[in-house]
């Protein structure tokens, strides 16, 4: 009947009315999360915000290795950083700003299509990948004595595990490599003389902190150090992941950070390029010399992530633009940045170290930048590094960032020596047992030392390398192995010549100078009264070792705790110019924390 009556439009007006009145109800009653509230991962934004900070005021009372040319860092304005719809870090470069050449492989017959994938929401280590090594094992000297490696400078596990104890847990077992975590510091070594070896070699002995019926040796290598005003022109190509896992605040945006910070250490005459790698690889910025350090800095700036991750064209671009760049007398390096996801093309690890190592003997080196948690691949990181003549370091914060790439500047692009080789002959007739703490993927086959053809660590200029050996005296209560029914008895020892017969073990390096062939040899004897490393030293580094194994989980600390490393740590603390020997006691109570 009032239908008869009212006009149509004001009964849908008021069904409308209605209806609004009803959602607005429900929304009221229901409990909505505020960005307050719920603010994603705001305890790293906090801490990448505060790193920044105090990374910008050490610039400003420590001097840079070229402050003449640190100038303020500038953050990307709205307009350069709004991503693209269809992808990351290329497709900005059809801008007028921005535009750059895509990168066609002929396998697949043109760029690769792009496929946007969404950021992750949450970055838990669960999906981080890691190479599972069983740790070394007790030898016994009369089955084994000649224990033989390859020299590691990264620090990426130490920088990882930190990053898993600041965010409350533990970090897996396989992501603790207990020589990165041991060479992330340095040590007081004697530095190498001038005009010869490219570094000294320096040896301890000191009771294990652990086990008073065992000793400590350390074995540690320092190379000489070459201000950078002494380089060769450095030709640089940044290779940057921007797919879609890189959106997060802890990937892209601290990567292009570092990026900013590594500018302030490079000079007039060194060259800078941009390769990025999404779906499909582009250049986004040709060779330009570092006097140009605006367009250079617009480009990182521009910088946004989507897509899949074609990581193996964008490494042959890299490559490519690198051969463009090299010329007589200079050096030329790619840095790939990235959280080392590759799911587009060629992503084996055995396969890319094949394509890794032929561009090595071209004269190509390579380094590695991780970031992030979530699909971190430290196994793949690792075998680009190791083959790529270059360092594998983690960026967890903007102050990892600025020790890699501006206090460590020289050594993270600069190498001093190739494959570096160690090899460590034990004595019979004063050690029963060893173990190496540490350098389980590092591992070579006796016979591969003098073996010229088999792969090593590099040396980087001012790298020190620190190796520590748990040995077993003869005679001792800790000895572990059973007497064999032929085995040497302290009434008939092992003969060995009277004039080594005091020696614990005799250390063999084997290097090459870079671009050589042919390896060069340097011996040292190691007696139970050598000290010619600090104690104070050893045994901080000993802190170091019984932390790394015990979040590895090891029989061989009986009773050892967190506590304990913390208290040797502090009391051995030393020099400590830039503050990470302090850091360092504040992981370990973290660890003390986590472990709860």
């Amino acid at each position: 009947m009032i239908g008869n009556h009212i006009p149509r439009a004001i009964l849908i007006s008021s069904a409308s009315i209605l209806t609004l009145a009803f959602v607005a109800i429900a929304v009221q009653s229901i409990n909505w999360p505020t960005k307050e509230e719920n603010p994603p991962q705001q305890p790293v934004a906090v801490q990448l915000a505060q790193d920044e900070h105090a990374a910008a005021k050490d610039a400003q009372t420590a001097p840079s290795p070229m402050s003449n040319f640190t100038k303020t860092l500038r953050a990307p304005t709205p307009e350069t950083s709004t991503p693209s719809a269809s992808g990351g870090g290329v497709l900005n470069l059809s801008s007028p700003q921005g535009r750059g050449t895509a990168l066609k492989g002929p396998e697949h017959g043109g760029a690769i299509r792009r496929a946007d994938v969404p950021p992750p929401q949450f970055l838990s280590p669960e999906g981080d990948q890691f190479a599972s090594v069983e740790a070394n094992p007790l030898k016994n000297v009369s089955d084994d004595p000649v224990s033989t490696f390859s020299i590691d400078v990264d620090t990426a596990s130490y920088s990882y595990v930190r990053r898993s104890l600041t965010n409350g847990r533990l970090p897996k077992s396989d992501a603790v490599r207990v020589e990165e975590m041991l060479n992330y510091f340095d040590y007081d070594y004697q530095v190498p003389e001038a005009g010869g070896a490219p570094f000294s070699t320096n040896v301890s002995v000191v009771q294990t902190p652990w086990n008073k019926h065992t000793k400590l040796m350390q074995v540690g290598i320092q190379g000489h150090k070459i201000p950078l005003a002494e380089l060769p022109p450095q030709n640089l190509v940044f290779l940057i992941d921007t797919s879609g896992s890189m959106k997060h605040e802890t990937k892209l945006p601290l990567l292009q950070q570092s990026f900013r910070l590594l500018l302030t250490s490079l000079r007039d005459e060194d060259e800078v390029a941009i390769v990025t790698y999404a779906g499909e690889a582009g250049v986004l910025l040709e060779p330009t010399r570092v006097t140009d350090r605006d367009k250079i800095l617009d480009k990182i700036n521009a910088l946004t992530s989507g897509g899949s991750t074609a990581g193996h064209d964008g490494l042959k671009g890299a490559y490519a633009l690198a051969e463009k760049m090299t010329g007589e007398g200079e050096q030329t390096r790619v840095i790939l940045a990235t959280d080392g996801d590759f799911n587009v093309g060629i992503s084996d690890p055995d396969s890319l170290k094949r394509f890794v190592s032929g561009k090595r003997e071209q004269g190509t080196g390579l380094s590695v930048l991780g970031f992030g948690h979530g699909n971190y691949n430290d196994e793949l990181m690792q075998t680009l590094a190791q083959n790529g003549q270059g360092v594998a370091a983690y960026i967890d914060t903007v102050s990892e960032a600025r020790k890699v790439l501006v206090d460590q500047v020289v050594s993270s692009i600069s190498m001093i020596a190739q494959d570096v080789k160690i090899q460590v002959e034990f004595n019979p007739q004063t050690v029963t047992e060893y173990r190496l703490i540490g350098y389980e993927t590092r591992a070579l086959k006796t016979e591969d030392f003098k073996n010229d053809k088999v792969d090593a660590g590099d040396i980087g200029a001012g790298h020190n390398v620190t190796a520590l050996y748990e040995i077993t005296p003869v005679g001792s209560p800790a000895i572990k192995f059973p007497d064999g029914r032929y085995s040497p008895s302290e009434e008939t020892p092992t003969s060995v010549d009277d004039a080594y017969s005091s020696e614990l073990a005799f250390v063999k390096l084997r290097y090459k100078a870079p671009g050589e062939d042919e390896s060069k040899l340097i011996e040292t004897p190691v007696r139970e009264t050598d000290q010619n490393i600090p104690v104070s030293e050893t045994l901080f580094a000993a802190s170091v070792a019984s932390f790394g194994q015990l979040l590895k989980g090891t029989d061989y600390l009986g009773n050892w705790s967190y506590e304990d490393s913390e208290k040797l740590a502090r009391e051995n603390k030393g020099v400590d110019r830039f503050g990470y020997r302090s850091e360092f006691l504040t992981i370990l109570r973290l660890a003390q924390t986590a472990k709860q």
